[in-house]
């Protein structure tokens, strides 16, 4: 008989494919590795966007978490139902969503919200909106420190900062950088590319502390920088995916040793050539925006080979003389797990009490109730 997998399901006759399985132990074991990898746990503001879900929220504010990021104002939102001290959204609100901001924070007046600001123009809107509702607003400027995808120049930031701090609606905490460009496997080559960074909200820091007298907030980094700015900064650091973990991150950061805590299951539904199998795993249920071989790896047939996925289907090859059946069940671990996750109203929890619940993943969607 094979040896049991941390992996296999009890009840695999009841399992639903495709379907997202979340791993109680392995994501709790994940929280605490990561409150004890840093000096501070107010320092840690966990990035929500990876698991979207409340039951992964109170698993963190079980070990002390208070602070969280968060991308959409969906996830603003589950976090106010969870009731999290201090919500920052990293993201600029334009348009509508300047108007649910301030809904959120009219709604869940417990709960500290604060987001993005990288134009005056912007910050105007938000400071006389918020007055306007008798609100003052935090905000952090965004940087940009080399992704080039969002915020301002580190040289453009003192001058927006002392446009900013002068706007009555706001409160501006300091300043915001994520530097997803970096995501080097070299340990060392991460480090080197991220104290540049380090260098550089530093000396920005210290001017705004010449100048304004008090000292802001920095938010930085993601996961894959996480393991340089939690030793060598006192900065509030922002890792997501390490809650969930995945095949990409796994290959790509040795030093960060987060278990993988989410699966995707599938099953095989037709055999169409003597080396082809076809299972229910297309686009729709696991994310597609990498190369077909690195999109997911099955942990109990790691020898198949992707050879085409549709909307419904993955057909896999798995050799002339393979012993696949129609209904064999495939556990796959995702190298994305974060738009993966996003795919799914529901997981199936597991644990090893045999207690299996589902768990929302409420923030998926684009709105919740605002």
């Amino acid at each position: 008989m094979a040896k049991k997998q941390w992996y296999d399901l009890a009840h695999t006759d009841l399992v639903e494919s495709p379907g997202l399985i979340f791993y109680q132990e392995r994501i709790k074991a994940n929280i605490q590795l990561l409150v004890s990898m840093i000096n501070d746990k107010s320092r840690l503001r966990p990035h929500v966007k990876t698991h979207k879900s409340i039951a992964v929220t109170k698993l963190m504010m079980d070990e002390g978490i208070s602070k969280f990021k968060c991308a959409t104002i969906a996830e603003a939102e589950m976090l106010g139902q969870c009731g999290a001290a201090n919500i920052l959204l990293a993201y600029q609100p334009i348009g509508p969503n300047l108007d649910r901001l301030i809904k959120l924070q009219q709604q869940y007046p417990l709960c500290r919200f604060g987001c993005l600001i990288d134009n005056e123009g912007t910050a105007q809107l938000l400071s006389a909106l918020s007055l306007a509702n008798g609100l003052k607003s935090d905000v952090f400027i965004d940087v940009n420190v080399g992704m080039d995808r969002t915020g301002i120049l580190p040289k453009n930031v003192l001058a927006l900062y002392n446009k900013v701090n002068e706007m009555d609606g706001l409160m501006l905490q300091g300043l915001h950088a994520y530097d997803g460009h970096i995501h080097d496997h070299a340990f060392a080559i991460r480090t080197e590319k991220a104290k540049i960074i380090i260098d550089t909200l530093n000396y920005l820091r210290a001017e705004i502390q010449s100048r304004f007298k008090y000292q802001p907030i920095i938010v930085a980094g993601g996961t894959p920088t996480f393991t340089v700015y939690n030793t060598q900064t006192d900065f509030d650091c922002s890792p997501g995916t390490f809650a969930l973990w995945d095949k990409g991150y796994q290959d790509a950061f040795d030093e960060q040793k987060f278990l993988p805590a989410a699966l995707v299951v599938s099953r095989i539904v037709s055999l169409p050539e003597s080396n082809l199998i076809c299972c229910d795993l297309g686009h729709k249920a696991v994310a597609a925006e990498k190369p077909l071989d690195k999109r997911v790896s099955f942990l109990n047939a790691p020898e198949l080979v992707p050879v085409s996925q549709s909307e419904e289907h993955l057909v896999l090859d798995a050799g002339e003389e393979h012993h696949y059946r129609v209904g064999d069940l495939l556990y796959g671990l995702p190298y994305h797990i974060c738009p993966t996750v996003a795919l799914y109203e529901l997981a199936t929890s597991v644990a090893s009490t045999g207690a299996d619940q589902i768990w929302d993943i409420s923030s998926r969607k684009r709105k919740i109730t605002i």
